[in-house]
């Protein structure tokens, strides 16, 4: 069990700005993730709350403001209550209410679509509260200088404004994506507290609109080139009814390298390669450059943020590290189908995967059904450590060293808050699969 530090009094505050510190080597990282993730399959999955744990403070204590390690002090246990709490609530909702919704649907519409949908529907505000909750719990459970930050109740606010947000984005195709994101971060800024200092998010919803403009170049595009190949030149005689027999005869082309007869400019085909590249870079450009863009607005009293984020390096980030990730993750696959093979012979091998072999030889179907459970936990904890080495760790490096706080006066007049309690914790989260990231 973790036992509060007493309180201390803060360093004193600089007279200028300070820049923000990361001191945390990636091999140290790679092992404790490794490690953690070891005893994870070991336990069956129940240690990954201690797992989590232990790398939030590893990262919390890398980043360094003007000098000074954040602090994380959640504590597993809390994790693990609060995982089991959201779980009964979920079983309740799950067991009862859509029982009642696939009732209604059979006795009103004659079909379970309905009340799978409605039950679709119905967990979706769910989500976005989990979401709220799981950051309230974060920000009430990091320290900087030994003041608490805090984050106000609010979960289902966020949660009905998510809603309407996302319909008015549906409805508008897209367009008003950038308001959504400014609004939606504004509720949570604007509730945010580091001690005594309320954070607000300043500026309008349009200061998002440059961030927006690749990612909607690739879309213009991908548009463009349809009505293209589709209307004003088309590849294929009749295209415009046969869209479907066209997709499938272009991949078919394009997997054979052919030309089917009475095609024409198949070469326009490769220009959904790059077209799909700049949607993939436009949607992580998006992401992260909204978050400098709403850094740079967002301040307290006396305090004001900077960020210098650079959307072309995270997205080299990105596509490197998940490359990296996947080559290594399809070695490690095939080492494992080899060895298999290997120990069994191929002509057993295929057999067994035919279904016409015992699977596992002559183990006892429990300890076939652990090793399956083992090698399944194994599989995507390996991935989350390779996750860890090459995206999050290089993305939290570059998101710390590139922001600054500028006019920190303010800092100096900031006390302390009360601790924030959780029943749950991120239970919901953990529950709904939300909580896998740090």
């Amino acid at each position: 069990m973790i036992t509060s530090l007493p309180e201390a009094t803060p360093p004193p505050v600089p007279e200028q700005g300070m820049d923000v510190w990361f001191v945390g080597n990636r091999s140290a990282l790679f092992w404790l993730a490794l490690k953690s993730g070891f005893w994870t399959v070991l336990t069956l999955g129940f240690y990954r709350f201690w797992m989590k744990t232990r790398l939030r403070r590893w990262y919390w204590s890398s980043i360094r403001p003007g000098g000074h390690p954040l602090e994380y002090v959640g504590d597993p246990l809390e994790k693990l209550l609060g995982f089991f709490i959201a779980v009964v609530i979920l079983t309740f909702y799950i067991g009862i209410v859509n029982l009642l919704l696939m009732f209604v649907s059979f006795s009103f519409f004659q079909s379970s679509f309905v009340g799978y949908f409605a039950s679709f529907l119905g967990v979706i505000p769910v989500w976005f509260y989990a979401q709220y909750r799981a950051r309230r719990y974060v920000l009430g459970r990091t320290r900087w200088r030994g003041v608490r930050f805090g984050l106000e109740k609010g979960a289902w606010g966020y949660a009905w404004r998510a809603l309407v947000h996302w319909v008015i984005t549906i409805c508008t195709l897209g367009v008003l994506w950038p308001r959504m994101t400014f609004w939606l971060e504004k509720y949570k800024t604007d509730r945010t507290y580091f001690g005594s200092a309320k954070l607000v998010q300043g500026g309008r919803w349009q200061i998002l609109i440059p961030a927006a403009m690749p990612f909607a170049a690739g879309v213009l595009a991908l548009g463009g080139l349809l009505v293209w190949m589709i209307y004003l030149a088309p590849m294929m005689p009749g295209a415009e009814e046969l869209l479907e027999d066209l997709m499938d005869t272009a991949g078919a082309a394009l997997r054979l390298n052919y030309i089917p007869s009475g095609w024409v400019g198949v070469w326009r085909l490769y220009l959904f390669i790059p077209i799909f590249m700049l949607l993939i870079y436009g949607a992580v450009h998006y992401r992260f450059v909204s978050k400098r863009i709403l850094t740079d607005h967002k301040h307290s009293e006396g305090v004001q943020m900077r960020s210098r984020l650079n959307g072309l390096r995270i997205s080299m980030i990105y596509v490197l590290g998940t490359t990296i990730a996947y080559t290594i993750l399809l070695f490690g696959v095939l080492a494992i189908l080899g060895l298999a093979i290997g120990l069994l012979g191929p002509e057993a091998f295929f057999e067994e995967q035919m279904g016409m072999a015992d699977p596992l030889g002559d183990l006892p179907r429990w300890m076939s059904l652990v090793i399956i459970a083992v090698l399944y936990l194994s599989v995507f904890l390996f991935w989350s450590v390779l996750h860890h080495a090459f995206v999050t760790y290089p993305l939290m490096r570059h998101m710390s060293v590139t922001l600054s706080l500028v006019n920190i006066a303010g800092l100096a007049q900031v006390s302390q808050r009360a601790r924030d309690e959780f029943a749950e914790a991120e239970g919901f989260a953990e529950a709904l699969d939300l909580g896998a990231a740090i």
